[in-house]
Formats: C-alpha cells, structure tokens, sequence
C-alpha cells in the first residue's frame, strides 16, 4: 500500500507576511570606515603615562639584569659559557690595558703645564709623551699574551673542537675597559681565577 508523505506541520501563529529590511538603512562607506577609525595608540593621557612607566619599568629591569650578568639579558655577543668563563678571568686579574685611559688623563694634564718646564733639557710634557707611549707598548702586549693565555686555557676547559672564536679578542677588550666601567659588571674579585 502507498502512503503518502505527509505535509509538515505549520506554525499558525506565524505572521502571514515576513518583515520586509532590516529594520535600518544600510552604512555609507564613509560612515563603516569611521566607526572603524580608532587611533593606533591610546590618546589619553593616563595611557601614555603608563605605558612610559611600564617602559622604564622593563628598561630597567634589563639594566640590571645586564649588569648582573644574567644571560637572557645579555647582548649576543655576551652569551654563553665560554664567554662568562672569560669574563671571569679578566676580571680576576690585573691588566695594564685597563689603566691607559687614566695615563692619557695624566699626559693631557702634564702637557698644559707650561713649556719652559723642562728636566735635563727635555720639556715634561716630551717626557710625559714618551713614557705614554712605552705604556701603550706595554698594555697591548699584555693584551696580546692575555688573548694567547686565554685561548690555550678555554681550549683546555671546553676542549679546542669547541672553542668559540674571538675569545682572545673578547678578553683583551674587556682588559682594555677599566674594572667599574665593564658591562656586565665583574662577578669575581680580584685573585679569584676560575676553575
């Protein structure tokens, strides 16, 4: 026997005419685009003001993380064992590089003295020249020995397959700041060589 489908059921309360739009006029471009207008940075005044504090707050934050060493503070050329291993053992010692800015101090200060200044001859400010420049013959040949001393002893410690290049040259350019002057801040004493 065939039956035959039945009709769906129809909701009598249902208006027999749907509404017509969507209850308002369609946006102008111009008026979508303004709605969407908003500025990229906040405007006000208390907005500025925190974001410049929370600026400060994270700039110095990475200062002091930077002078305390801590490696996701550090700039690239910073990281790493090998690298705190030499900055450990420059800072453990005593380097004539580091004192070259305090003698050209001097040598400036010496050479305002007035040129009738004079010892056996010779103006003070000719001496004080000379013995600069046998100092600076001095700290760059402590630099150098410092870079060879360096290398051999980190190719001792990491092994030579793994040394990193331009430790010697790191060593000899953190020589040549003065100790209070150096970023990151030593972490040693003096004497204290590490291991």
């Amino acid at each position: 026997m065939a039956t035959t489908p039945s009709t769906p059921s129809t909701n009598d309360d249902a208006p027999e005419t749907p509404a017509l739009g969507k209850g308002r006029a369609t946006p102008t471009r111009a008026e979508q685009e303004a709605a969407r207008r908003r500025p990229l940075v906040a405007n006000t005044k208390e907005a500025k003001a925190a974001a410049r504090a929370e600026l400060a707050e994270r700039r110095n934050r990475a200062q002091a993380g930077l002078a305390a060493g801590e490696e996701k503070f550090l700039p690239a050329r910073d990281k790493g064992p090998q690298r705190r291993w030499v900055r450990d053992y420059v800072d453990a010692g005593w380097h004539p590089a580091e004192f070259v800015m305090g003698v050209m101090v001097l040598v400036i200060l010496i050479s305002l003295l007035p040129p009738n200044l004079a010892i056996a001859g010779f103006a003070i400010a000719g001496w004080a020249y000379l013995v600069m420049m046998a100092y600076l013959v001095l700290a760059i040949g402590g630099m150098i020995l410092l870079g060879i001393r360096v290398k051999r002893k980190v190719a001792a410690k990491f092994g030579q397959d793994r040394m990193e290049r331009g430790l010697g040259w790191y060593a000899a350019m953190r020589s040549l700041q003065m100790r209070f002057m150096r970023l990151p801040k030593p972490q040693v004493k003096r004497g204290q060589h590490p291991a």
